[in-house]
């Protein structure tokens, strides 16, 4: 080959190399953050991936999710937020309730996010819901405007239940709230409401002897991203001492809880991408309100009632959403 045919080649040869670059680097990035574990979220990424791909953006050919998992482990998020910012992300979802979003609006306030958070006004993640200013907006799981109606629920499918513990995360910030609502609820019920506090696998062993001591009648587990990576533990705990026991999410009740109400994840999870894909399109965050979910679902799993002795009342099968037989 003759130098000039050489240089020609290498010339051309360089030039495709720095288009590939420009082209990979121009790639949009969304950095993915949860407080919880890829385990319990797996089935909602693809959820996720799926309706970004409906927007134009797939995956690994014209999109780049970077995700990181702090399973259970709050203490994680800021360093794991910040490793998303230093991957230059385009824009952030987080999900995983509170921390995980405080930890990200820490982290940056100029990269776009996108959260799955329970009461982002009471956070201070936002102005409002209708306009959350700043680099924040997301969606709203009302995470303890729900918790008084798994009381109401769990009363009605335990009704002879004159003490029905609360299971908490004392590291979820809105765990006073909620332990707020709800005694005022079990104040109106005439229940006693033992508040049982843990944020380790140790500390829900723990809990589980002290409500049986309680001689417990029910147990409300409030929503938390910890308690949602220990699912097969807690259903096992509620089992084993034959607790009849309610959840925020449908996966516990098909994973043998007794009793589930709260948004559904799947619902979530789409208005969560459909604001990603927007912001990468040049939306800004400012000008997306925050959204609140329209769909609930109440799932009872029939089995599980059975094997603790209960028959479910007709009016709470009527208004079940799913039955698990």
């Amino acid at each position: 080959m003759k130098r000039r045919d050489l240089m020609l080649l290498l010339a051309g040869a360089m030039t495709a190399a720095r288009a590939l670059y420009a082209q990979q680097k121009a790639m949009p990035v969304i950095g993915f953050l949860s407080s919880g574990s890829h385990d319990q979220t797996g089935p909602f990424m693809a959820v996720f991936r799926q309706r970004l791909s409906e927007a134009g953006y797939v995956d690994g050919q014209n999109l780049a999710i970077e995700d990181r998992w702090a399973e259970g482990h709050y203490e994680r998020l800021p360093a794991l937020a910040a490793d998303l910012v230093a991957s230059k992300a385009n824009v952030i979802v987080t999900v995983g309730g509170i921390s995980s979003a405080r930890a990200a609006k820490d982290a940056t306030s100029t990269i776009p996010i996108v959260s799955l958070v329970g009461d982002p006004v009471a956070a201070n993640l936002v102005a409002s819901l209708a306009r959350p200013g700043g680099n924040l907006t997301g969606v709203s799981i009302m995470a303890t405007e729900l918790m008084p109606k798994r009381l109401d629920l769990i009363s009605e499918l335990v009704p002879q239940a004159g003490v029905i513990a609360l299971l908490v995360n004392p590291n979820n910030a809105l765990t006073e709230r909620s332990i707020g609502d709800m005694q005022e609820v079990a104040r109106a019920k005439r229940v006693q409401l033992p508040i049982l506090k843990a944020s380790s696998e140790a500390e829900i062993d723990a809990a589980f002897t002290f409500l049986v001591q309680r001689r417990a009648g029910a147990l409300v587990v409030a929503n938390d991203s910890f308690f949602n990576t220990r699912r097969e533990q807690l259903v096992a705990l509620a089992s084993r001492h034959a607790v009849p026991t309610i959840y925020e999410w449908r996966e516990f009740a098909v994973a043998g809880g007794l009793a589930s109400y709260g948004p559904s994840l799947t619902a979530a999870y789409l208005l969560v991408s459909v604001y990603a894909g927007k912001i990468l399109k040049g939306t800004k965050p400012a000008d997306l309100p925050v959204q609140q979910p329209t769909t609930f679902e109440l799932v009872v799993n029939l089995k599980t009632a059975n094997a603790l002795g209960l028959t479910v009342p007709p009016s709470i099968l009527a208004r079940a959403d799913e039955v698990i037989e």
